[in-house]
């Protein structure tokens, strides 16, 4: 235990970590403490001090350190923060929202969200721990199912995506840009990006990032499975505080992206009929791409994909009244499929093919 106001001699036999836990709390003003100033006031030398100073860092604090006549020693700015006192039945909405985060299969920051949790538990009284510690058994999150006919935006959890999150949020709260490899399953690419990070968002089981690309200055969304290699770079940037990811909810960063994609791929038109279009505006995906009233009274949707494994199950799911205009490969691969499956449902007699 430390008493600032005991005596010289008391001072003189306080022990290096009753010391060093003295001089972390004069450091947390803000204002530089010399090291002169530290000597004097836990009656030590100056050799002593700077041991105490690299002690602590070596144990993680972030000390500043300013030389010359007027320097000294002081916290890092937001390290240490004032007391919070929740009630039982806040804490308790804290671990209840912890679980609903941690349902999916990725979070930012997970080890910190784990040590977060450690204390609050330990703010808690002893009587309710048992309950609350562990939570599992009191809160049950249902998983998100897997979207079958988007399969493509099905990802496995790797150390790669919970580096991405990390690192991402990272370079939030330090205000830095960082740099990474995105890879494009589609074009079977891999390009550098240079992002200054806005935020974070979850969609549909999914991570995607959010910010400022430097190379074109345009504010993209990224998916964070695809991110590899991120790293923080050392470069500062001025945060956009007119932003929002709020603005990105409800398909708006999908219809932005879509947008910019009918520049920068090939595009897919479908002849669907009203119905499929009213059918496929309900979609969460579909509905950003472009529909246009067709002569015919049918309506042409345009999508910038020309991926087999997107355009023909798609196709085949509206079924009849859809039919595929281009690319004309597809629609040849199309053609020569539903012959085989004309042959195969040909009626040609009424003898049960089981018998």
């Amino acid at each position: 235990m430390i008493f600032f106001e005991s005596t010289a001699f008391e001072i003189h036999f306080m022990n290096p970590i009753e010391r060093a836990l003295g001089i972390l709390l004069l450091l947390t003003g803000g204002k530089l403490v010399p090291a002169t100033t530290l000597a004097e006031r836990f009656k030590v030398s100056l050799r002593t001090i700077y041991r105490d100073i690299d002690r602590l860092i070596a144990l993680g604090v972030p000390v500043d350190a300013e030389r010359g006549a007027e320097g000294g020693y002081r916290l890092a700015s937001g390290y240490l923060q004032p007391p919070v006192a929740l009630t039982r039945n806040e804490t308790a909405a804290l671990l209840a929202a912890m679980a609903l985060v941690r349902s999916s299969r990725t979070v930012p920051l997970a080890a910190e969200l784990d040590a977060a949790e450690k204390k609050l538990l330990a703010s808690l009284p002893k009587t309710v721990h048992g309950l609350l510690k562990d939570a599992d058994r009191i809160v049950g999150i249902e998983p998100i199912p897997p979207d079958i006919f988007h399969s493509g935006t099905k990802a496995q959890p790797t150390e790669d995506w919970q580096a991405a999150l990390d690192g991402f949020m990272a370079g939030i709260l330090d205000g830095k840009r960082v740099r990474f490899d995105h890879v494009n399953p589609v074009r079977q690419t891999v390009k550098a990006h240079d992002v200054e990070p806005y935020g974070v968002m979850f969609d549909r089981d999914l991570w995607y990032l959010a910010g400022r690309c430097v190379d074109t200055n345009v504010l993209k969304v990224y998916r964070a499975d695809r991110v590899r290699d991120l790293e923080i770079s050392g470069m500062f940037f001025r945060p956009n505080r007119e932003f929002s990811i709020q603005s990105l909810l409800g398909g708006a960063w999908l219809s932005s992206a879509m947008r910019r994609w009918e520049q920068e791929e090939a595009i897919a038109e479908i002849l669907i009929t009203p119905a499929q279009a009213r059918k496929l505006s309900a979609d969460w995906y579909y509905r950003h791409a472009v529909f246009t009233p067709a002569k015919d009274g049918r309506v042409l949707i345009s999508i910038p994909s020309t991926e087999r494994a997107r355009i023909l199950p798609l196709v085949r799911w509206l079924g009849p009244g859809a039919e595929l205009v281009g690319p004309s490969h597809l629609r040849e691969e199309l053609a020569a499929e539903l012959e085989e499956l004309a042959v195969l449902y040909q009626v040609t007699n009424k003898t049960d093919p089981l018998s």
